[in-house]
């Protein structure tokens, strides 16, 4: 009960001081709630819309893909009517209505502006059925009546400020719909993001479908007392065969639809839960520091304990149980902060167009606990070897001495480790960029990447000692005397110093490591489109999704002043190589102007001769591994047509990125063997313009898109702009996730900083008593604060990019062959590190020199 006490007491005698550790605990225990409940109430949203859309049973076409439509065709699967006249006549059927769904669409308005979502949602089109009213109520107008009425969803409606009377054109691939909009529909669940609209059921069949008599699905509804599982059996012996349908209950639909939501959710939160993470080895850097020094500062109480008849055990457990306080406090505050993160993000998300009703708000009970649990380990855990040590202190030497003495023994063991742990970790990067495989090489980059860190991190006092005095040199020496107060101060405790830098490190370290790999990257497909690409302009859908519908081709295909288009669809086959191996793949059908647009190297034979009749090419990677060669014919089935015995006339060489193992035929033979109803869509376009017309054609052809704002016309520079600022946006994604971890090691320094004014009360007395002015104190606090940011920053910056450039060499074999250091951003950082330091001793050297200098001397 004594120790109990005494830590209790000690704990609320020293909070100031151990504030800055628990907003570190604090922080990093609300991202990870923060990140529990922002996925949880994502799911909880997605299971209610999910559950509430889905019918009692659901009767779909067996070949249905998750996005609608076949692989490489735009054009939806579907069902007979008279599929659902048989459905209707089942044991225990209420009512039984066929379905019309499409997500192949665009929505534009009267000025052609996309009405759909902006966050990757979709847009989806269907008919208006009784299936509908258990998830939406139409509150303004009416359902639509015929061929010139559109209904849209309330959300779609409020982001856009669409009215009923407004004029509506969708965009599908068999078809456009011109309609007014007849009325309005509001989710009675929360809604995500997508944007719906509704048609009447013959002209949904005939402009999205293609054709009337066909549904997309059928939604049955159970009588009374009839369960799902008995409707669905019932169900399937009305249809009899069932091998062309695939029937779900309710439940089974709905865990389809969040399993397909899943994955994204999954990597969302682990991406979140790894930045988190990070943020808490941050942070037990800033504890361990934290507890290390009250111990140091706390020598002379502890040695009167020991005098005074307390044992190791009892000084040992009494510094683990102030650390529980610690984490306690810091966990039951970072619980509460967390839920509060979680509702900024959902704001967030609603502000990007990702609605998230905080009533859909969802708190599992193993959020807390996985957040009170974490952040009470992590707090005693790093707060165990401080508590150690203090245990070990002697009584007589403490009540002799104001500190602990150095064990140099313990400091030279430490450096040989963390020397030996560095070089392993620097063979392990070697190696890795040595690798001939990528995923052997991925091994060894993650062997060195752990090693390198843990060895800087052991071996941080060794290197303060030689890198503080070299940043002296250049920093500090021209301040003076105080300047070298400074560095002395730095170098007073090595072990802290590098524990502080440490911190700051691990943050930089990964920012710089990503910055080489995302300029590479850049580089490297730079590099190859210049070598690679001859077209001067590319179509493709914006952001990806949908195929270039016909009549967007056709508009294109009429622009002036074009020497040649170049057509570009994906078909599915099943390949039977001569080794009999079957293999479901993808085959490129292109124009032979392809060549021209997008050089490819052969290993064997002419490309030119894969585009005769009946011939085609196959990847390098392909044809070692079927022991395939030019002359030989594969056996190829086509999705949703004929089989056909084609010729390999090429093989084209995998190093490469763009069109990486990619398979050719002639767009001649993908018509002659698939149907023109199952032929898909170009997946992209390519264009050549004629002779000094390139900015004539470049306005041309995105005057022919104005009405398809779904697509985009790119030449070379818009291109390599894109992918610059697509992997720039990822990164500042990242950089911010990162920004946490930063904020706690700038707290480490902070408290650092507050912690050793404190362990230098006397001597700052005596400094001011034999006339430093508070001017020359705040300085030299500012001077030590910006010394070690600068140390942590180099060590950071330098490791970082040693990652990056291991990196880079791996996926070199990959096709990024360029290495390019961003110099302008590792630069920005290292200065940044600078002013990070500044900010954090602004309120440490202002509490100094506020101190009273006959008061400060007269400290023990």
């Amino acid at each position: 009960m004594t120790v109990w006490k005494t830590s209790r007491r000690n704990f609320f005698a020293h909070k100031g001081r151990m504030a800055l550790s628990a907003v570190a605990v604090l922080l990093s225990v609300a991202f990870v709630c923060g990140t529990l409940v922002f996925t949880d109430t994502m799911n909880t949203t997605f299971d209610k819309l999910f559950a509430a859309t889905s019918a009692d049973v659901t009767v779909s076409p067996k070949s249905t893909e998750d996005n609608d439509r076949l692989p490489g065709n735009g054009k939806p699967v579907t069902l007979p009517a008279s599929a659902v006249e048989q459905v209707g006549k089942a044991t225990g059927v209420k009512d039984a209505e066929g379905a019309v769904s499409s997500m192949s669409v665009t929505v534009v308005d009267s000025h052609d502006k996309n009405m759909g979502s902006t966050t990757g949602a979709p847009t989806i089109a269907g008919n208006w059925t009784k299936n509908d009213l258990r998830s939406m109520e139409i509150t303004s107008g009416h359902a639509p009546r015929g061929p010139t009425e559109v209904m849209v969803d309330a959300d779609t409606a409020d982001k856009h400020d669409l009215k009923i009377g407004d004029e509506l054109r969708t965009i599908a691939a068999t078809g456009e719909i011109n309609a007014k909009i007849s009325g309005i529909a509001t989710f009675k669940v929360t809604n995500p993001g997508a944007a719906i609209v509704y048609f009447d059921t013959v002209t949904a069949q005939t402009k999205l479908l293609g054709r009337p008599g066909v549904f997309s699905f059928i939604s049955v509804t159970a009588e009374s007392g009839v369960t799902d599982t008995q409707l669905k059996r019932h169900v399937a012996t009305a249809l009899g065969d069932t091998s062309a349908y695939k029937l779900q209950t309710q439940k089974e639909a709905a865990a389809a639809n969040k399993d397909s939501m899943g994955s994204f959710l999954d990597v969302m939160k682990y991406a979140m839960l790894g930045f988190a993470g990070i943020a808490l080895l941050v942070g037990i850097f800033l504890i361990v520091n934290t507890f290390s020094m009250l111990v140091a500062q706390r020598t002379r109480e502890i040695g009167l304990m020991r005098a005074i008849g307390s044992s190791r055990k009892q000084v040992n457990r009494s510094v683990l149980i102030e650390a529980l306080f610690l984490g306690i406090v810091g966990s039951v505050l970072g619980v509460g902060a967390g839920v509060g993160l979680a509702v900024g993000l959902m704001k967030l998300m609603g502000a990007m167009g990702m609605d998230l009703s905080t009533k859909d708000l969802t708190v599992a009970w193993t959020t807390p606990v996985v957040g009170l649990a974490l952040g009470i380990v992590v707090t005693v855990v790093a707060a165990y070897i401080p508590a150690r040590r203090a245990g070990k202190i002697s009584p007589m030497a403490a009540l002799r001495d104001a500190g602990t003495p150095a064990d140099g023994r313990a400091g030279r063991v430490r450096a040989t480790i963390g020397l030996v742990l560095t070089l392993a970790g620097g063979a392990a990067l070697l190696a890795a960029t040595r690798a001939d495989k990528s995923g052997e090489g991925s091994l060894f980059l993650g062997v060195g990447v752990v090693l390198t860190l843990i060895g800087f991190i052991v071996i941080g006092p060794l290197l303060a000692g030689f890198v503080v005095r070299v940043l002296s040199a250049v920093m500090l020496r021209m301040f003076g005397p105080v300047g070298r107060l400074a560095e002395r101060n730095a170098l007073r405790n090595p072990r802290r110093t590098g524990a502080t830098g440490a911190a700051l490190m691990i943050g930089l370290a990964l920012v710089a490591c990503l910055s080489v790999v995302g300029s590479s990257m850049v580089a490297s497909a730079t590099e190859e489109l210049d070598k690679s690409v001859g077209a001067d302009f590319i179509v493709e859908p914006a952001g990806g999704g949908a195929l270039i519908v016909d009549q967007a081709a056709k508009s294109l295909k009429s622009v002036p002043d074009i020497e040649h288009f170049t057509d570009y669809k994906v078909v599915g086959a099943s390949l039977t190589a001569p080794d009999g191996t079957t293999e479901d793949k993808v085959l490129a059908a292109v124009d032979p102007t392809y060549q021209d647009d997008v050089r490819r190297t052969t290993v064997s034979g002419k490309l030119a001769d894969a585009y005769g009749k009946d011939a085609m090419s196959v990847g390098e990677t392909y044809a070692t591994k079927h022991h395939v060669k030019v002359g030989d014919r594969l056996t190829v089935a086509f999705k949703g047509g004929e089989t056909a015995k084609l010729k390999v006339a090429a093989i084209t060489s995998d190093d490469v990125n763009i069109d990486k193992g990619a398979m050719y035929i002639n767009t001649t033979t993908a018509a002659r063997y698939v149907p023109a109803d199952a032929l898909p869509d170009n997946m992209i376009m390519f264009a050549k313009a004629a002779d000094g017309k390139e900015k004539e054609a470049y306005a041309a052809l995105k005057d022919a898109l104005v009405k398809y704002p779904q697509y985009e016309v790119q030449n070379q520079a818009d291109f390599k702009q894109q992918l610059k600022d697509q992997i720039g946006q990822l990164l500042n994604i990242v950089y911010g996730l990162l920004a946490l971890a930063i904020i706690v090691a700038v707290l480490g320094v902070v408290n650092t900083l507050a912690l050793s004014v404190v362990e230098r009360t006397r001597e700052i007395g005596l400094m001011r008593a034999i006339g430093l002015s508070r001017r020359q104190l705040r300085r030299m606090i500012r001077l030590e604060s910006v010394v070690i940011a600068v140390f942590g920053a180099l060590l950071g910056l330098g490791l970082g990019m040693g990652w990056g450039t291991a990196a880079q060499k791996l996926l070199a074999l990959e096709g990024l062959n360029v290495l390019e250091i961003p110099w302008p951003t590792i630069l920005t950082v290292f200065v940044a590190s600078a002013f990070v330091g500044l900010f954090a001793a602004l309120v440490p050297a202002f509490r100094a020199g506020r101190m009273n200098v006959l008061n400060a001397i007269a400290t023990e």
